[in-house]
């Protein structure tokens, strides 16, 4: 793996300081597509994007190959068997259909919006937010359409607040914070600590997306068949503020709209690093589940494991140190910056 890939593994944020040009570029895109698909038929809308995004797959190799080694681990095969093209192919598609809905999604009443998802079980979301000595933290991926559930949930009285990129296309960011704010959803910057833990004092649900793509200074965890990291934040964000954790499964029905479900909430009783490495293994559990149950629905497209069975074997040996109650180490740097090669044995 080469020093360019690895800056290219999470590539979730532009460095501050871009050109303003592009920026302001990329609005006036988004507003024009906008108003053009809303006067167009949908089906035709969703052909169309849906098959641009497939071509990006096509004609960008760093991205297919990043994509096909990510649909590889889910159906446990090589990343240039046949079948994971073709999942990789209807991914990129239902992409389409996802930016088509949600650029519509602002030209429509919010209620219409929070309505697209089918039987939110209310009672039973409400005893969860009774349970929690803190907030409700829900960890979601990029599956289905998590606008409409945070929609749907405020629409039913509960306040939520959603935790998005605001460093990359500030003004793209502004323009969807309004839109979502509409709904009745807080947006929040993934740097504004103070915030979230307001949110969670106050005993409110905060939304935060776990498949942003692989960071070496992550949680070791098992996602799927193989070593990799999620965010350290739900785990000692809930840990910090007695707040639960409940992951999120979205998926898409047929009619288009959406079911969402859940399973236990995970309670993380102290930051102790067994603690943090057990909740972040039943997040990574959750999410698996969600993406094994529509996996042609999973639209994050970033490198979700490491490129290299050394970096694999040092997520192992880190989890280890976790699970035996020491401080996670974090990621062992060689000068020139790389990971060495150390095997599970080397704790």
């Amino acid at each position: 793996m080469t020093v360019r890939e690895r800056r290219l593994e999470a590539p979730h944020r532009r460095p501050p300081g871009g050109p303003r040009l592009l920026e302001k570029a990329t609005v006036l895109v988004y507003r024009a597509t906008t108003r053009v698909i809303a006067a167009l038929p949908p089906a035709f809308a969703r052909a169309v994007i849906g098959g641009l995004a497939q071509a990006s797959y096509l004609l960008w190799p760093t991205k297919r190959g990043w994509s096909n080694r990510n649909f590889g681990h889910v159906l446990g095969l090589p990343p240039d068997h046949p079948r994971v093209r073709r999942l990789a192919l209807a991914a990129y598609a239902e992409y389409g259909r996802y930016l088509v809905e949600l650029m519509r999604l602002g030209t429509i009443p919010p209620a219409e919006v929070g309505a697209l998802v089918d039987h939110l079980d209310v009672e039973r979301v409400a005893a969860i937010v009774a349970r929690s000595k803190g907030g409700l933290i829900l960890t979601v991926g990029h599956v289905g359409n998590n606008d409409a559930v945070a929609a749907s949930i405020a629409r039913y009285g509960f306040p939520i607040a959603v935790i998005a990129d605001d460093s990359s296309f500030p003004e793209l960011f502004d323009l969807l914070r309004r839109q979502r704010e509409s709904w009745g959803a807080t947006v929040i910057g993934w740097r504004n600590l103070r915030g979230m833990f307001t949110i969670l004092r106050r005993r409110e649900m905060l939304a935060l997306l776990v498949d942003w793509g692989y960071r070496d200074d992550g949680i070791p965890v098992r996602l799927f068949d193989a070593w990799t990291t999620l965010p350290a934040g739900p785990a000692t964000l809930a840990a910090r503020s007695k707040s639960l954790i409940l992951p999120i499964t979205v998926v898409r029905l047929p009619d288009g709209h959406f079911e969402v479900s859940w399973p236990e909430p995970i309670e993380v009783t102290s930051s102790d690093p067994a603690e943090l490495q057990r909740a972040s293994q039943a997040i990574a559990d959750a999410l698996a589940a969600t993406i094994g149950r529509a996996p042609e629905q999973w639209y994050s497209f970033k490198p979700i494991w490491p490129a290299t069975a050394e970096e694999a074997a040092e997520l192992e040996r880190r989890a280890r140190i976790m699970q035996a109650g020491r401080p996670d180490p974090g990621p062992a740097r060689r000068h020139d910056g790389a990971s060495p090669a150390l095997s599970p044995e080397g704790a």
